[in-house]
């Protein structure tokens, strides 16, 4: 007779699920059985912390939740990262845990921690199943949960005896499309007087319009309106097409390059602005540009974000529709475009700088030299992050994977995996500062054991080079910041990947290059100096800096 663990993983084969990642644990072998008789690969990982990441980037990238699975306890804790990495980015997931038997306790409170309280802050929804009955009801109904606007993790903790509580056939629930509410007319006509009437309109993209869904959509917009947009970093790559209508990524809240445009601007369109985001500029009370935000939900006010007007509903249908009101209709300003050309010509500046250690400008110059339009291009959090958000352009979308909202250290390998079996046909390259790269280094072995293609950057300063440059912004001693680090090159033989070390500024075009031919694993270890750049940034961008953790 089947038990619950087989309803379950029917449940997840019924949702379309093909892959599960994790660190199973004794309170999971009945699932673990299940799964090994079914159509769904179990991915090892080396910590359920990467799990986490590589289950959340599915869901980034597909739209689809990715599944994630831990045992009890300690296991079910170290998803924590991964559940909030989701919930603050909007990506569709399912945590799946383990527990002690509910209908007993044999042994006691040993391992025991209340995890569906411990997830309650970091999921959308968290439940213990507690019958082999309610399992169809639960897996469809967290799926529905975990990919409706907005989307996010959600957890179920199985416990040991409902896993294996024998069960009668039971019937799976088929899985419906939901449809999304539309904004209605007046809005749109609403939002289209106050575009039309606008001298100098600029669309912002941000977090939540950078949804698999949604590039089509977005695309035909810019084309149609012929409006100059920038993006959040979150929003990056959300268009499609080397448009000459970019006027290029907020990296900082203010005095960015691209800042100069906002100001000339006396009105923003925000397409998915999710203020979950380090602010991508700072909108005042009076005197600044008028907001209209376009949205899935209503607009968190903030005191840096407060629209004056808003259109509500799926984004798709509302941008097409605002592009059948203004197509034709609007001449753009040749002030903001003249300006665009100024923005792009200062990111190209210092970009093929031949010193050694390499600035963040030119290895992000050389990256993109490297990478293909549709290479994918997975960041950790760091210093570079910023340079990466500024001259990184991207012609195709979801090209350019970065954290802005829980900007996590830790993730940019888990994510560069996840990007790499999804496109196995693509360039993918993941770039990891030192300290991020060491806290889930061991995912290299997971990386190799699965015969990926991929190539890691680590830029390797010795120390926490983003708190280090907060450091000495804020004028304190440069203290607590540096730390040694292992010879990456024969880090990465030990786990069975290939290791080179680019000694000077030409060598990092041709090294990576060669890491991409030679197929496989390949770390590159490239020395970085952000000394020089702590003065430039000083300089050219009057805010300060995110508080993020960063390496």
């Amino acid at each position: 007779m089947p038990k619950g663990s087989d309803l379950f993983v029917a449940a997840l084969e019924n949702e379309g699920v093909d892959r599960v990642f994790g660190v199973p644990g004794e309170e999971n072998l009945d699932l673990l059985e299940a799964l090994r008789t079914s159509g769904i690969e179990l991915v090892l990982t080396r910590h359920e912390q990467a799990a986490a990441f590589m289950a959340a980037t599915h869901g980034r990238l597909t739209g689809r939740p990715g599944v994630c699975l831990a045992t009890l306890g300690p296991g079910a804790l170290n998803l924590s990262t991964g559940a909030a990495y989701a919930h603050l980015g909007a990506m569709p997931m399912i945590l799946i845990t383990g527990q002690k038997p509910i209908m007993s306790a044999k042994q006691a409170r040993f391992q025991i921690v209340d995890i569906v309280a411990s997830m309650k802050p970091l999921t959308k929804m968290t439940r213990q199943i507690v019958s082999a009955a309610a399992i169809p009801s639960t897996v469809r109904d967290a799926f529905r949960v975990a990919t409706e606007e907005r989307p996010g993790p959600v957890h179920l903790e199985l416990p040991e005896d409902v896993a294996a509580e024998e069960v009668e056939t039971a019937s799976l629930i088929p899985v419906h499309t939901a449809e999304r509410p539309v904004a209605s007319s007046p809005s749109l006509d609403g939002a289209a007087r106050m575009i039309l009437a606008a001298r100098r309109p600029l669309v912002m993209i941000g977090a939540s319009g950078n949804r698999p869904a949604l590039v089509e959509a977005l695309s035909d917009f810019v084309r149609r309106t012929r409006l100059p947009f920038f993006n959040t970093q979150m929003g990056k790559g959300a268009v499609t097409g080397g448009s000459n209508l970019y006027m290029g990524t907020a990296a900082l809240s203010e005095g960015d390059y691209v800042h100069e445009a906002v100001e000339r601007a006396d009105l923003i369109i925000a397409i998915g602005h999710d203020t979950v985001e380090k602010p991508p500029f700072l909108m005042k009370s009076a005197g600044g540009p008028r907001v209209i935000h376009v949205g899935y939900q209503s607009a968190t006010v903030e005191q840096v974000y407060h629209p004056d007007i808003e259109v509500i509903g799926d984004i798709g249908a509302a941008v097409e529709g605002l592009a059948g009101r203004l197509e034709g209709k609007l001449t753009p300003d040749e002030g903001l475009l003249d300006l665009r050309q100024r923005i792009l010509a200062r990111l190209n500046d210092r970009a093929e700088e031949d010193r050694f250690p390499l600035t963040p400008q030119r290895i992000v110059h050389d990256v993109r030299k490297v990478m293909p339009e549709d290479g994918i291009v997975c960041l950790d959090n760091g210093m570079y992050k910023i340079w990466f958000a500024r001259n990184y352009r991207t012609h195709v979308a979801n090209t350019l994977l970065l954290d802005n909202a829980l900007a996590t250290m830790g993730a940019g390998l888990p994510s560069a995996m996840m990007a790499a079996m999804l496109h196995p046909d693509r360039r993918v390259m993941a770039v990891c500062g030192d300290g991020g790269f060491m806290m889930n280094s061991q995912e290299m072995e997971t990386a190799v054991r699965l015969g990926l293609n991929l190539v890691l950057v680590i830029l390797n300063d010795s120390a926490y080079g983003m708190i280090r440059w907060k450091q000495a912004v804020d004028g304190f001693p440069d203290f607590g910041m540096s730390f040694g680090n292992p010879d990456f090159v024969r880090y990465a033989e030990a786990y069975g990947a290939k290791g080179s070390r680019v000694a000077a500024a030409e060598d990092l075009v041709p090294t990576l290059e060669a890491a991409f031919a030679g197929g496989g694993v390949h770390l590159v270890d490239v020395s970085i100096d952000y000394s020089e750049n702590t003065r430039v940034l000083v300089d050219e961008l009057r805010n300060r800096t995110p508080d993020v953790e960063c390496a």
